[in-house]
C-alpha cells in the first residue's frame, strides 16, 4: 500500500493486481474486494489520501475477512486512521 496526502476533500483509490496473481476472474474478483473495503471503511480514514493497493498472490487465495483485516492493518501502519473523539 503506498499512500499519498492531497489538498482533496476526499479520500481515492488505485488498484493494481498483477497478472501473476491469477487469470482475469482472480484479479477481478481482488479488485471487487479490495474496493468494497475501501468503500466500507472509508469513514475511518482521514480525509484528503490518495491510497494505492498492490494485490499480492496470497490475495488470490484470501477471501474478504482476510483482506479487509489486511487492509485496515496497512491503514494503521500507515497512520492514516482517524482519531477516536
Amino acid at each position: 500500500m503506498y499512500v499519498r496526502k492531497t489538498e482533496l476533500p476526499e479520500q481515492r483509490i488505485g488498484i493494481s493486481v498483477s497478472k501473476k496473481v491469477g487469470n482475469s476472474v482472480v484479479r477481478h474478483r481482488i479488485t471487487r474486494l479490495i474496493r468494497e473495503c475501501f468503500r466500507l471503511n472509508k469513514d475511518q480514514l482521514t480525509d484528503g489520501l490518495d491510497i494505492v493497493v498492490v494485490a499480492r498472490a496470497a490475495a488470490a487465495t484470501a477471501n474478504y475477512k482476510n483482506i479487509e483485516s489486511a487492509y485496515l492493518h496497512l491503514c494503521g501502519l500507515h497512520n492514516r486512521n482517524k482519531e477516536s473523539k
